[in-house]
């Protein structure tokens, strides 16, 4: 039987100033392992799910702390190429507060991941017992070799029947493999050649304009006000272009500080035409999350995405109006997780869908 979820994509040092730091004032850092696909897989291993992480990285100990992490949380590491080409990719986090935003330096050119083709993973053997796979845009904007992998990847998931998802993830800072080729033109000519394989997108509120030029309607993600009823018409754009996309789930963050946000989705369904929201309140209003004291909002689109597609898998969940709802709230509680996995269990998200929103102690 068909049960492990396959992720793909880099794994790094996150080095995190403490108690909100700036990094020119910081004088130690805390170091974990992070990144998005590993995110994913973390999720569903602590929901009770199964699944396996495959990434390329060097041999060193650093290395090796960072595979610990990941078997941590129960993934399976059998695929993962160790090389002597490349290094452990790092990025350095500095938390923001109150109205100064959280910035990202990255420090990940010439990592194992970016100078290991597609032919060293063992595709046929990594899909072997699997049910789905899950990208991101953030592992092709790597290099050529790494958008090589992912486009192949998928390709081979989809041969050996999986579902294959990919979360749209631009970081304009990464997208400087070709010279030759602005940023944005780079992402969008280079994810255009992996979306035929995806049957489910996953974005935010800029993904889709700066991946695919599809906007929604007159939002502006900079002053923290979304226009909902624009984005079924965008989820319509997007299979209207690939015509092979079953599912395409937008994230709504509305955001007013670094530590408040709004938080929800949108699940579009493709076969009927049909929207999902969630939240919603009891008149079965779309009402988001208010989460007023953010502990660490990195990671919170990945969890997300390893809440919904757990939920998918899971047949008393699978409905996509519950899909969205599981894959919000488990999202919404890593908001109050430091780092980047979301250590929730599926109880206490499930709980979370129930309306147990007072955050009371629990004996």
């Amino acid at each position: 039987m068909n049960t492990a979820v396959v992720t793909f994509g880099e794994i790094m040092g996150r080095m995190a100033t403490p108690d909100h730091l700036r990094l020119r004032q910081a004088r130690s850092i805390d170091i974990t392992y992070a990144g998005a696909e590993a995110s994913v897989a973390a999720s569903i291993c602590n929901y009770g799910g199964t699944a396996r992480y495959v990434t390329a990285l060097p041999h060193h100990a650093l290395a090796e702390a960072a595979i610990d992490s990941v078997r941590a949380v129960g993934i399976d590491t059998q695929f993962i190429i160790r090389t002597d080409h490349g290094r452990l990719g790092l990025y350095f986090l500095e938390t923001g507060a109150n109205q100064r935003p959280s910035k990202v330096v990255y420090d990940r050119a010439d990592s194992a991941v970016s100078q290991t083709p597609a032919d060293a993973y063992n595709w046929e053997a990594i899909f072997d017992g699997a049910q789905w796979l899950h990208l991101s845009g953030i592992t092709p904007a790597l290099s050529q070799n790494a958008a090589d992998a992912t486009r192949v990847a998928a390709q081979k998931a989809k041969a050996a029947g999986c579902t294959v998802s990919i979360d749209l993830n631009y970081r304009n800072k990464l997208w400087n493999w070709d010279s030759h080729q602005k940023r944005r033109a780079l992402a969008q000519n280079t994810m255009r050649d992996i979306l035929p394989f995806v049957d489910v997108v996953i974005a935010n509120e800029e993904d889709c304009h700066d991946v695919l030029g599809i906007q929604a309607g007159e939002t502006d993600v900079q002053t923290g006000e979304l226009d909902t009823a624009r984005y079924p018409d965008v989820a319509r754009q997007v299979a209207a272009q690939f015509p092979n996309v079953t599912h395409v789930a937008i994230t709504l963050r509305e955001s007013y500080s670094a530590n408040h946000n709004h938080w929800g989705a949108m699940l579009y369904d493709v076969a009927t035409d049909t929207p999902h929201f969630a939240p919603l309140d009891a008149e079965g209003n779309y009402h988001a999350y208010p989460i007023n004291n953010i502990v660490d909002r990195v990671g919170g689109g990945d969890s997300f995405a390893g809440g919904l597609i757990f939920s998918l898998i899971t047949p008393e969940l699978a409905a996509p109006e519950t899909a969205i709802r599981y894959a919000v709230a488990a999202s919404c509680l890593k908001h109050s997780i430091k780092g980047d996995f979301n250590f929730s269990t599926r109880a206490e998200v499930e709980a979370l869908m129930g309306g147990s929103t007072s955050g009371r102690v629990v004996r």
